[in-house]
């Protein structure tokens, strides 16, 4: 039964809505005078940074804001009813059965004691009544329809044995078991590997047309939405500012918040040194401290005191354009197409002497076959499988690869936190691969240090942000008294703009990518001669991303740092690396400078991850390669080339040769090499992936 058929106005309607929390204090307004549309079979996407209200429209949805949240003014309606005035029992069947929502942790929507078959078949039997055999067959079709494997085994499997991207797949399976008329996805990727990223997505764009169903996607990438949605709306801090089609808002864009955010994030052409990103100038302003007038003029280049700050700014429609509409009083007098300001270009640095050199590194790990008990014989997890490569003064080497590929175990190996099974790892021409970070001296762990992904878990939350920093200067035997401590402390701070005022708040009083600085800050302490930074502004917003990401650049120019920068998000890779390492499964499967790296010919596996990457950029013609399964277990890799299993190219070898041999590492040119049994002739007949498309 199509749910849609007997209704033909838009399936979701946002009028005015005003959503507030309150707290014993005050009133806190999370979104304020906030229409949005979806018709049928459409996807809006509902972008913008974290904080600016984005989820508690969704939750608004659900009708399920908690015992503090209350819809102040404006209304939700579904079909053409108002959900405020649904009782619970219709609630009830509209949520779960019309509307499905799928939240950003896959595992927060799983029961972990229940088969996965199970959980499916519920959602039939209790929102339509019908029979287990019926519930059964449905489950296996939504199963088979989210393209995962075996799906009968997928059936008697509990949430722990799949991997994320399988139970994320399983949550959207559970979405759609009921036909739902709308489908909300709250950042449904973010803890997704972009490949399994990029299946997921051509899953969902698939499934929405098979079932007909709309959709409302919640993210802060724009390259995503760009590759999902019909439709676009951006939201700052609370309140829509621009809402149009996808080619309306990304070509013609008529907000100037819109405008800051493609100048932050790294599109083909950036380029660190001649055209480096925009950061968007001050911070996100605070529930309560919201200026008067336009939301975004202190941060705005156009704005004009006694008149952007004078009265609240309604919504404008755009002339010409199909629903276009803008949060924006100058819209019309802004030249959109004048040449962007270039920042201050650099003088691009010249790698100096080899700081570190690995040579056949590898790091095996025993582990029981039956974990839980420890019986049975063990095996060997290969983490990292023969790493070699070096790593200069002033060089940024990016390292890339999906998660379980090793690159956080040679981290852990480079830090100390690890021993090598065997090879040599060479700092400054002395071997560091055996002795332990105990064992290390204090010029040692001061010279090699880490910036994490996640700030919040790095940071002592009882010890002010100058404690922290002079803790780590006591512990790396630098200043020769607390003043002198204390006064290097304050020069840190500057090094990564943050007002010296900072020095005496908690973290718990700062934003995610004020805690990064600090953390930056910490690293560079001791005078690191080499930083390596694990997804450092993956957990940050786009916006911040750019300004963290310069700030790293710039400490590095000063310093002569050594970077070594492990990310999965090759748009920032590209913008930059000076050399890039890809690895898969242990292996490096490519190394080469970056041009080299992104343009082909490639290693078939950098070929994918290009692929999948997702380009906020209308003019950008992409290939198409989605990888078909999931990384394989290091516990149990697969014989031969460790990328075989899901390579597309690997006809054209002759038969069998990938199955039983690795591939030697072959040079293409000058510090170009790739592992690939792909002859000469094949790599010349490689396209590029990404194309600027011809205007």
């Amino acid at each position: 039964m199509n749910k849609l058929a007997e209704y033909d106005g838009p399936i979701l309607e946002i009028d005015k809505l005003s959503i507030s929390f309150f707290t014993r204090l005050r009133e806190i307004p999370a979104v304020m005078d906030f229409s949005v549309s979806v018709q049928p079979g459409e996807a809006v996407g509902l972008v913008g940074e974290s904080g600016c209200g984005k989820s508690t429209v969704a939750l608004g949805v659900m009708q399920d804001l908690g015992t503090n949240g209350r819809i102040v003014g404006g209304s939700i309606k579904f079909k053409g009813r108002d959900l405020a005035e649904m009782s619970a029992e219709e609630l009830r069947d509209v949520r779960g059965n019309e509307i499905a929502m799928i939240y950003q942790e896959p595992m927060a929507s799983l029961n972990p004691a229940m088969k996965i078959g199970r959980q499916l078949m519920e959602v039939p039997m209790i929102h339509e009544g019908v029979n287990e055999k019926e519930a059964h067959a449905r489950a296996l079709e939504v199963v088979t329809d989210v393209r995962l494997p075996d799906p009968e085994r997928m059936l008697n499997s509990y949430p722990h044995q799949l991997s994320g991207g399988q139970q994320q797949r399983i949550v959207i399976a559970m979405a759609l078991m009921s036909k739902p008329s709308l489908l909300i996805l709250d950042e449904p990727t973010t803890a997704l590997d972009v490949t399994v990223e990029a299946a997921v997505v051509e899953l969902v764009k698939d499934l929405g047309k098979k079932y007909g169903t709309s959709m409302l996607f919640i993210s802060h990438n724009l390259g995503l939405v760009l590759e999902t949605c019909d439709r676009l709306c951006v939201m700052y801090s609370g309140e829509a500012v621009e809402r149009g089609s996808i080619a309306d808002v990304f070509d013609e864009m008529q907000h100037p918040y819109t405008q800051a955010l493609f100048r932050s994030i790294p599109l083909p052409g950036a380029d660190k040194t001649a055209r480096p990103l925009v950061a968007i100038p001050g911070n996100f302003p605070l529930p309560h401290e919201r200026p008067n007038g336009c939301n975004f003029g202190p941060r705005c280049d156009y704005f004009e005191a006694g008149r952007c700050d004078a009265d609240d700014i309604m919504m404008s429609d755009v002339p010409g354009n199909d629903r276009h509409a803008t949060r924006c009083l100058r819209f019309q007098e802004i030249d959109w197409n004048a040449p962007i300001q270039v920042g201050e270009q650099k003088e691009k640095t010249k790698p100096g002497k080899v700081v570190l050199k690995m040579d056949n590194l590898k790091k095996y790990y025993e582990v029981a076959a039956n974990a839980l008990f420890g019986g049975g014989a063990t095996k060997v997890v290969k983490a990292n499988e023969t790493l070699s490569f070096e790593a200069r003064e002033s060089e940024t080497l990016a390292i890339v690869g999906e998660s379980g590929c090793g690159k956080s175990t040679f981290a852990k190996v480079l830090m100390g936190l690890e021993t090598a099974t065997e090879g040599a790892i060479l700092l400054d021409g002395t071997n560091i691969e055996q002795i332990p970070i105990e064992a290390r001296d204090t010029k040692t762990i001061s010279d090699v240090q880490m910036v994490f992904q996640n700030p919040f878990d790095t940071l002592n939350p009882s010890m002010t942000v100058g404690r922290q920093i002079i803790r780590a200067l006591e512990i790396f035997d630098i200043g020769d008294s607390d003043q002198d401590r204390k006064q290097r402390m304050l020069e840190l701070l500057d090094l990564v703009k943050l007002p010296r005022a900072f020095a005496d708040r908690m973290p718990r009083q700062l934003s995610g990518g004020q805690k990064q600085r600090v953390g930056i800050a910490r690293a560079f302490s001791g005078g690191a001669r080499i930083v390596v930074a694990d997804e450092p502004v993956s957990a940050l917003d786009v916006s911040v991303q750019a300004a963290v990401t310069d700030l790293l650049m710039e400490i590095q120019r000063e310093e002569k740092t050594t970077l070594l920068f492990i990310s999965h998000d090759l748009s920032i890779v590209r913008y930059l690396s000076d050399r890039v390492m890809v690895m898969y499964l242990g292996h490096v499967v490519e190394l080469g400078d970056t041009d080299q790296v992104f343009s082909p010919p490639y290693h078939p596996y950098t070929e994918a991850l290009l692929s999948a990457v997702p380009i906020a950029d209308t003019s950008i013609e992409k290939e198409h390669i989605v990888l078909e399964g999931d990384i394989p277990s290091a516990m149990n890799p697969p014989s031969g080339c460790p990328f075989q299993t899901r390579c597309r190219w690997k006809s054209e070898v002759p038969a069998g040769l990938c199955d039983i041999e690795v591939p030697p590492v072959r040079q293409l040119e000058t510090g170009h090499q790739i592992k690939c049994h792909l002859s000469d002739a094949v790599l010349d007949r490689m396209t590029p992936v990404i194309k600027v498309a011809a205007e």
